[in-house]
């Protein structure tokens, strides 16, 4: 018996480090269909999206179909979402570019191996915090520096494709620059190229609102109504590539796709070249948690519609070994992307199953479909990054914080205008300081409240708030925060402030809300305590938690403390200042 239970345990911790072993148990039938389905309408969206956000990356478009091959099969046996899509996706692709753009490579097989690289850095780091446990770090950006980052980065993205639209050359990593380069260039835009740009923006855009309700109309049902919908790109990649190839635009200056190599995902190794993986690694680092963030952010919400459960460290083993297999397989650093992960979930996806079927589908298409490319016009795939990247910029956020709290206000205002100015490395590396800073000056300051008790009760509210009873020799502070070196200096300085005043002879630190108490606070609470002594005034706590109280227990701090530790602030008031 005992053996049975021991491997029963063995099996479900393997199911836990590989999440595959778990699900595939119950596959069945019904999944199966349901997966199927989902992964046929989300290769046909993704075919379009590889090729584009390739390009956007800087990269040949074949890479953006290696990257949503081995990446999706890696994430299905090792990721907890059942409809997480992984791939490229524009925000990554942008810092890819940035990344590997800033190094100043001499050839374009240079860059490729730069990209390759950054995505096998991305994955041993995404490996190494799965490992570790270390999923809090994407803590340390805040959603509304993220959704302004995510904004500014849509901004961008679209300039950037601008340049496709008109058919002329443009560069620059920031707003400034790429404007200026689209301004100096502007002459030279090609007309029949602007009119293919043009009218598959207008056209995808269409898509997107009126196609279902079209079609609807025509009588079609929801369900087929929608899925024809969400291959609008498709349409768009067709059209425009019979019009290119029939009037073969490519000799009236359209720049098309040329040869995508048709085949297997080509088997690759990173560079290990130590100053390559030095001049990559603070990217590779920013990379990965921009990932993360935006991957877990739609696991979770997709998650939670159907009450199933996401597992956030193993996420990070589950989008490394996906980093990974793109670095092997010809790819560039991939997560989780929005758009694609909702199409799955519309579409029924019940497994991790759909993304390995998806992964099939890409493979079919890159081993013979790509010879039907040649004749793609880059603006078709420009306009789908355009219209795809619009939706993530919301400036919304800016009127939600202005009017909720002005220093979030102010961290999402510096980060949009930082990534625009000045990139999306510098961005997101302004959006990590100014969210630790944010969180740093938020609780050197903390909310203190002297409170009182409420009549007829035993409850304590703020006096400045509610109609409550007090007494003249005794004060209580409820501290709002945790006691920590950066507010420790603040906390006493106010509680010197307050006791200031004649005729106090006890003070109450309500401890309601104090889950932990440094060496820092606790020296201070002990001058504190030594100060109030020598004007004749004890200091009491009172409603200190477990965890807090265990470590005080370890010191000395309670045997010269001055006053008590009470159970309950109405126990503190009943002993110390009753009130009649």
């Amino acid at each position: 018996m005992n053996a049975i239970k021991a491997m029963a345990a063995r099996g479900a911790a393997l199911g836990q480090l590989v999440p595959v072993l778990d699900w595939g148990r119950r596959y069945d039938q019904g999944a199966f269909s349901a997966d199927l389905l989902a992964a046929v309408i989300v290769t046909i969206m993704l075919i379009p999206q590889s090729l584009a956000y390739a390009l956007l990356a800087g990269l040949p478009a074949e890479m953006g179909l290696y990257a949503s091959i081995l990446p999706l099969v890696a994430y299905a046996i090792f990721g907890t979402s059942r409809a997480l899509a992984v791939g490229p996706v524009a925000v990554v692709s942008l810092m890819t570019a940035a990344a590997v753009g800033n190094l100043d490579l001499p050839s374009q097989a240079d860059y490729i191996a730069a990209a390759i690289t950054l995505a096998f850095l991305s994955g041993l780091i995404l490996l190494v915090m799965g490992v570790f446990r270390l999923g809090f770090l994407a803590n340390f950006l805040s959603h509304p520096v993220i959704a302004g980052f995510i904004t500014a980065s849509g901004l961008l993205i679209a300039t950037s494709q601008l340049k496709h639209i008109l058919g002329i050359e443009a560069h620059g990593h920031s707003l400034i620059d790429l404007f200026g380069s689209l301004i100096a260039h502007i002459g030279q835009t090609n007309l029949i190229t602007l009119v293919i740009g043009a009218a598959s923006v207008a056209f995808l855009f269409w898509v997107r609102k009126g196609l279902k309700p079209f079609l609807m109309s025509l009588g079609l049902g929801n369900q087929l109504a929608d899925s024809l919908a969400k291959a609008g790109p498709v349409a768009a990649v067709v059209a425009t590539t019979l019009v290119s190839w029939g009037f073969d635009l490519q000799s009236k200056g359209v720049a098309i796709v040329g040869d995508v190599p048709q085949g297997l995902p080509p088997l690759t190794m990173p560079s290990f070249d130590a100053d390559l993986w030095t001049s990559l690694l603070g990217s590779a680092l920013l990379i990965s948690i921009i990932g993360f963030v935006e991957s877990i952010s739609v696991a979770q919400t997709l998650a939670a519609k159907k009450r199933q459960r996401i597992v956030p460290d193993q996420e990070l083993v589950g989008l490394g070994a996906s980093n990974i297999a793109a670095a092997m397989s010809g790819g560039y650093p991939v997560t989780g992307g929005f758009a694609r992960s909702v199409v799955n979930f519309d579409a029924g996806a019940e497994t991790p199953a759909a993304g390995a079927f998806t992964a099939i589908g890409i493979l079919l298409a890159a081993m013979f479909l790509t010879p039907l490319l040649y004749f793609l016009p880059k603006a078709t795939l420009a306009a789908t990054i355009i219209v795809a990247v619009l939706g993530l910029v919301d400036f919304h956020i800016l009127k939600a914080t202005w009017r909720y709290h002005r220093a979030d206000f102010t961290a999402v205002l510096a980060t949009i205008l930082l990534t625009l100015g000045f990139g999306v490395e510098i961005g997101v590396s302004a959006g990590v300081v100014l969210s630790i800073v944010l969180y740093l000056y938020k609780t050197s300051r903390p909310h203190i409240a002297e409170v009182g008790l409420v009549p007829g009760t035993q409850h304590f509210r703020n006096i400045d708030r509610h109609n409550v009873m007090t007494h003249p020799e005794l004060v209580t502070l409820r501290l709002d925060e945790n006691l920590y070196f950066a507010n420790a200096r603040y906390i006493e300085d106010y509680l010197l402030a307050r006791t200031g005043r004649g005729g106090l002879k006890h003070v109450v630190l309500m401890c309601s809300a104090v889950n932990e108490i440094d060496l820092s606070a606790l020296e201070t609470l002990e001058e504190l305590d030594r100060q109030l002594s020598d004007s004749g005034i004890t200091l009491s706590l009172s409603e200190v938690k477990g965890p807090v109280m265990d470590r005080l227990q370890r010191t000395d701090f309670l045997d010269h403390l001055s006053g008590d530790v009470y159970l309950t602030q109405y126990a503190a008031m009943r002993a110390l200042g009753p009130v009649n």
